[in-house]
């Protein structure tokens, strides 16, 4: 027998058939493949710091090759391989050949019995007799920081007893050869007959009776590095592992996993987990059920939980040196935790770090219309032309969205599309914003897209142009050109990000910007609460039966239906302050207006039609109201929740449209009255200034706010009397009129006077390089930008800046 089981090491010269997983570690690798290594590299070096891993024991590649010796498979396989390269035969016959050729061999003698012996061993040592165990594939040329060979093997699950053993261990030799694993090795260009395949046998952890799932210690999408992400459903983990469900999600802030008393949890989405993987007594080891609707309605993990796999995560990153790749499963007899595999992560490793890019069109077809430009990108594709968010099933995603408008309602369609082009809408409108915020090329307010464009017309949408955006006819030639963000030149003035939809937040990440400077709490409520808070705190007043109905689905699992706000706005809060913690994120508390309110569920309800919402009542005058200062309590637990509960003491609080200094004292004192009282712990509250009589009282102002944030479409709009939405008189409509910069100069020059920081957070700078730099001039101490701004603003202000400097020396 063969098995080691003391401190000896692999050797050179003979290496042995099996090794317990406590013998190896990852630099094992040749030997026992890439999950086998890690596996045991967990257990010898982790298992001290808490991590817990199964136990279980790895066959070598040196069982495989005497397994292909002792039945002569060698040059049948390099036959088959050499035919099919030669094109000789398909991939499917080289791959069903191949597979035939270790399912019909036999075991030698030696192997046979050193694998026996080590199934014995694990199951004296776990106290069960013919324990369960996973059998799992791992291939010597696996989980490499730039090749995982991720699901390209097989893998076999509540296997008991030696016969089902060995011919488990047979169908994962035999799956070192399927149709894609012979693929992929040739696409990555490795030799198909010198990668071998290593077997773990790991005691089954049982969660057939609990759950299971995968865990990243990375943001699979974008990348952003402060975060753990974890999947979760029920039974058994292969479910999650092959996509066939839809997961809870988790999201882990991981600066604050080792406080005492934070709960730095940022996302919990509730997944349909509509079936589960559980034990089966027939033919087949493992079986899916449907789910219960109590089992579909709960989260897998509770908080705690989620904590101690986003520490095993980062435990687990730190010791390896690189963002890990992990499946995690919860025994449901012992309720105990294990991780059950780790690997690279090998997406993200690999992408080159602050890339972004620049975009110009050429050979353009005939253009079909023009309005507002989104971004700075161009995008060629086929047009789907929607008339109401009720027809989302029929949107084909990857097509460009055509409408005659949007409002929040869209955003489920928005997020699919390729670009976006409305027949309505300025910069400040929904479509603007929301697009901005997912990074989708959209040009707006064209007036005729409806008219000119159908579905099915084939055209390109040009934001690459300035100002302008172009709808061109045909498939351009678009061409891009990369800017490393990180070569970006230093500024003395503060380029902030302008942020809304938390979803969309973390791809972002790698931009340098100094913080947020304005996150709209009330997009939040549209992406994720979507009811009106005072409609949770007095149900009685919702008649309405269908209405009713969708308050009890969205807030199902609370006994407290308030509660259902305070979490919801809280996360998606999280989540903006998470993507440049310890940088100052700037929270502008809710700045709907009342006919956005009233269309929240449950909101007409609770708000008065006004002739001009644009300018009547919101911002800090629905705070201190008794109509609304209950629903504004919900607000500040949210906020108190994300300061003190979750660890973000980066959020600064922001007061919209505070038109007189007494209703600047007013709210002052309902945020006390909440907990959240001005200068305690290090709590800054600022204003926006963005009506005349914040720049008139400016240090009046400063005596009750840290700071000012000058919101230019609305300080536009008063200052020369137009409505921001009226498309009779959006040629007025210019930040640029001598007027608006009279009260920007002003604003910036008094709150300075006063000591006050001050910022802005309108669209201008975006647009104009000689309006950023009259703010340089002007002393601003930073300006706020949508993401896809930021790196055409960042290099204005430069250019600014070295302007005023050359222009102070030769003074």
């Amino acid at each position: 027998m063969t098995t080691i089981h003391s401190n000896q090491r692999p050797s050179n010269k003979y290496t042995p058939l099996v090794y317990e997983f406590e013998k190896i570690s990852r630099n094992d690798v040749n030997i026992v493949g890439g999950k086998n290594a890690s596996l045991g590299e967990m257990i010898r070096e982790l298992g001290n710091e808490g991590v817990a891993v199964p136990p279980g024991f790895a066959t070598t590649s040196q069982c495989y090759w005497e397994f292909l010796h002792y039945n002569n498979i060698n040059e049948r396989l390099e036959e088959l391989i050499r035919d099919w390269q030669a094109r000789k035969i398909s991939l499917a016959e080289t791959g069903r050949c191949a597979r035939d050729l270790f399912l019909k061999a036999e075991w030698p003698k030696e192997a046979k019995e050193t694998i026996s012996s080590a199934y014995d061993s694990l199951s004296k040592k776990v106290g069960i007799v013919s324990v369960d165990v996973a059998v799992r594939s791992s291939a010597t040329a696996e989980d490499f920081p730039e090749a995982s060979f991720a699901g390209q093997q097989d893998t076999f699950l509540n296997i008991s007893g030696k016969s089902a053993l060995f011919q488990a261990c047979q169908r994962c030799y035999a799956s070192l050869f399927t149709d894609r694993a012979i693929s992929y090795r040739q696409t990555r260009g490795f030799d198909q007959l010198k990668v071998a395949l290593s077997i773990g046998v790991q005691q089954m952890v049982r969660s057939d009776l609990s759950g299971s799932g995968v865990m990243f210690s990375i943001d699979t999408e974008s990348g952003f590095e402060k975060i753990v992400l974890i999947n979760a459903a029920w039974g058994l983990g292969e479910n999650v592992v092959q996509g066939a469900v839809n997961p809870d999600e988790y999201q882990i802030s991981k600066p604050f996993l080792n406080e005492t008393g934070l709960i730095p949890i940022i996302e919990k989405r509730l997944g349909g987990k509509e079936r589960k993987m559980v034990y089966s007594e027939g033919e087949s080891a493992t079986r899916n059920v449907p789910t219960s609707r109590s089992e579909q309605d709960v989260l897998v993990l509770d908080d705690v939980e989620i904590i101690q796999l986003g520490r095993w995560a980062c435990t687990v990153e730190r010791h390896y040196g690189y963002p890990v790749d992990m499946e995690w499963a919860k025994d449901g007899i012992t309720n105990q935790l294990f991780i059950v595999l780790a690997r690279p992560e090998t997406v993200h490793s690999v992408r080159r770090v602050g890339e972004f890019h620049e975009y110009s069109v050429k050979a353009k077809g005939k253009t079909l219309a023009t309005g507002c430009s989104v971004g700075n990108a161009a995008v060629a594709g086929r047009v789907c032309m929607i008339g109401s968010p009720t027809d989302i099933d029929t949107f084909i995603e990857g097509s460009i969205l055509v409408t005659e408008t949007t409002d929040p309602d869209w955003v489920p369609i928005m997020k699919k599309a390729l670009a976006i082009v409305t027949d309505h809408g300025g910069r400040t409108s929904h479509a603007a914003i929301v697009s901005r915020e997912l990074g989708i090329t959209a040009v707006v307010g064209t007036s005729n897209a409806t008219y000119v464009l159908h579905t099915g017309k084939d055209i390109t949408v040009s934001c690459a142009e300035g100002e302008t955006g172009y709808v061109y006819e045909g498939i351009a030639d678009i061409t891009s050109e990369s800017i490393d963000v990180s070569k970006l030149p230093a500024t003395s003035t503060r380029v902030m990000l302008n942020l809304a939809d938390p979803s969309a937040a973390n791809r972002w990440w790698r931009l340098p910007c100094d913080g947020i400077g304005l996150a709209r709490m009330e997009f939040v409520w549209n992406n994720h609460v979507r009811i009106h808070p005072m409609a949770l705190l007095h149900p009685d007043r919702i008649t309405d039966e269908a209405t009713q109905q969708k308050i009890n689905k969205l807030t199902t699992g609370y006994e407290d239906k308030s509660q259902y706000f305070v979490d919801k706005l809280a996360l998606g809060l999280a989540r903006l302050c998470a993507l440049v913690y310890p940088k100052p994120a700037i929270i502008r508390l809710s700045d709907f207006k009342t006919n956005e309110y009233a269309n929240l569920i449950g909101g007409s309800s609770f708000e008065p039609k006004e002739e001009n919402p644009m300018i009547g009542w919101r911002g800090a005058s629905r705070y201190y109201s008794s109509a609304y200062k209950d629903g504004f309590s919900l607000e500040c637990r949210a906020i108190k929740r994300l300061r003190y509960e979750i660890g973000f003491m980066n959020a600064v609080v922001m007061v919209p449209f505070c038109r007189t200094i007494q209703e600047a004292i007013k709210v002052q004192n309902e945020l006390s009255r909440h907990g959240l009282r001005r200068g305690a712990d290090d709590l800054q509250i600022y204003v926006m200034c963005e009506i005349p009589s914040n720049v008139i009282l400016a240090q009046e102002f400063a005596n009750h706010f840290d700071g000012f944030s000058i919101g230019s479409n609305d300080l536009t709009q008063l200052v020369l009397g137009i409505d921001r939405d009226s498309g009779e008189l959006s040629s007025l409509f210019s930040e640029k009129d001598d007027a608006v910069k009279w009260m920007i100069a002003e604003a910036i020059a008094k709150a300075h006077k006063a000591k006050r920081k001050i910022g802005l957070c309108g669209q201008a700078p975006s647009n104009d390089p000689s309006f950023a730099s009259f703010l340089v001039k002007c002393g601003i101490d930073s300006i706020s930008v949508t993401p896809s701004s930021f790196i055409a603003v960042k290099l204005n202000i430069a250019d600014a800046e070295h302007e005023n400097r050359e222009t102070l020396f030769r003074m």
